[in-house]
């Protein structure tokens, strides 16, 4: 006859292995979070595409569309800069310093930066941005969706470690985005904690794992840029190291560190009438891309993708292209429209680099390929990311060594020019925001006697 007592410890060794009930439910509002994550970030992206396409288009359908967007590109500004501070707050600009900021908060401000609710308007706004010619990248936005999917599931599901799931949702964010998954892991350790975290490293793994799984299922295996085979022939191949890494980080550091003074300035400016002045600015802005992209062809609208890909293979981009691609980005970001940042770096410093390879006579898709690292390095002062996401975009496994020479040399450069780190900086206008918006809540719901 079995004995009871042995049943009974089979059992509670068996629920210890399997899991309980409960813990069975917080996996799977876990694993739906991260699926989920994928699923959005593949639709957003196609509908970016079509949003790209559908200005390129209307704005080369006829001689005199091209000097539309003289038009539709300052009112596309100012109706999105209307309806994120209306109906969206705090979904302006990229979304990283919010995911950020929202690590450092506690339960009751967190919801004012990342909501189910803030994800559509990001994914709505940005889309919106891109489709008047606004010189932004999605990439920023899914990880403040990614990040406001995963602390929605934390709620639903009572989920332990929100701070940690921010974490997660960031980083599946960034992996189903440019299907880099190792990019998405260090971007998570080295951009969004600034240290590692051991406690996190499953449930960033787990999420990474589930969102890429579900993006591959969708979209299928590819490669961002596609697969480069560039590696350093030649001793001016060389010299592009030097070049891509000082030029590529001092541009990075005066694009950041311009962006977070003249932020500042722009702020105080506009607290008298935050409404009014803000669009006044959105609009100016929207003027000044509409001009750039006027004069460049309309190359710097968007993205910036297609001439970031045709420089890595090989195809030289205008001279002036990066310095009106930087411009176009530095307006965009400058206007408070949500949209990222990350694509059109990547087209800057391709840019860059080619011009540089043109320059020194030397391979053109090595150039794209280096300067694409050490732009993007002193921009967000994050080397190891800029490197490991660069490697993944592009294949370009033979050239392993100058990349991440170019992103440590670029990280260098832009830390020795400008201190602050661009995401970190505007992590704490979002984190000053959330808190005087719970203060304001809590304000307003106190009955008349308590005040």
């Amino acid at each position: 006859m079995p004995d009871p007592k042995r049943k009974l410890k089979i059992l509670r060794r068996s629920k210890v292995v399997v899991g309980s009930r409960g813990q069975w439910r917080t996996r799977l509002v876990f694993w739906s979070g991260a699926v989920a994550i994928g699923v959005v970030s593949v639709g957003f992206a196609n509908l970016a595409d079509l949003a790209q396409s559908a200005f390129a288009s209307f704005t080369s359908a006829s001689q005199l569309a091209h000097l539309a967007p003289l038009a539709i590109t300052p009112f596309g500004f100012i109706l999105s800069a209307y309806l994120a501070i209306k109906f969206f707050p705090n979904s302006q600009g990229s979304g990283i310093p919010q995911a950020i900021a929202a690590r450092h908060l506690d339960e009751t401000e967190r919801p004012f930066l990342l909501s189910l609710r803030i994800a559509f308007g990001k994914i709505i706004l940005t889309i919106l941005g891109l489709s008047c010619g606004a010189s932004i990248g999605r990439e920023g936005p899914t990880v403040q969706v990614g990040a406001s999917i995963m602390l929605a599931a934390a709620r639903f599901g009572e989920l332990p470690h929100a701070r940690g799931l921010i974490l997660a949702g960031s980083a599946a964010g960034i992996a189903a985005a440019f299907n880099t998954p190792l990019a998405g892991i260090v971007f998570a350790i080295e951009e969004m904690s600034r240290a590692y975290e051991s406690r996190s490293n499953g449930v960033v793994l787990s999420a990474v794992i589930l969102s890429g799984l579900a993006a591959l299922g969708l979209s299928g295996s590819y490669t961002y840029f596609g697969v480069s085979s560039v590696a350093p022939a030649h001793v001016r191949d060389w010299a592009l190291i030097i070049v891509c890494g000082i030029g590529g980080g001092a541009l990075g550091a005066g694009f950041s560190g311009l962006a977070l003074h003249l932020g500042q300035r722009i702020r105080r400016w506009t607290q008298p009438d935050q409404l009014k002045r803000t669009m006044v600015l959105a609009g100016l802005c929207g003027l000044g891309v509409a001009v750039f992209g006027i004069f460049s062809g309309g190359a710097t609208y968007g993205t910036g993708y297609e001439q970031a890909r045709h420089a890595i293979e090989g195809n030289p981009a205008p001279p002036l292209f990066f310095a009106l691609k930087l411009g176009a980005s530095f307006l965009s970001m400058i206007s408070t429209i949500p949209g990222g940042i990350f694509a059109p770096s990547l087209s800057v410093g391709a840019g860059f680099g080619s011009t540089a390879g043109l320059i020194l006579g030397t391979s053109i898709g090595l150039g794209a390929i280096l300067g694409m690292a050490g732009y993007f390095a002193g921009v967000v002062q994050a080397p190891m990311t800029a490197f490991v996401i660069i490697l993944e975009m592009t294949g370009a496994h033979q050239a392993v060594m100058p990349i991440m020479a170019v992103s440590m040399i670029g990280y260098i450069t832009s830390r020795t020019l400008s201190r602050d780190p661009l995401y970190h900086g505007l992590s704490r206008v979002f984190l000053a925001a959330a808190i005087r918006a719970r203060r304001a809540s809590e304000k307003s719901s106190q009955k008349p006697e308590e005040k």
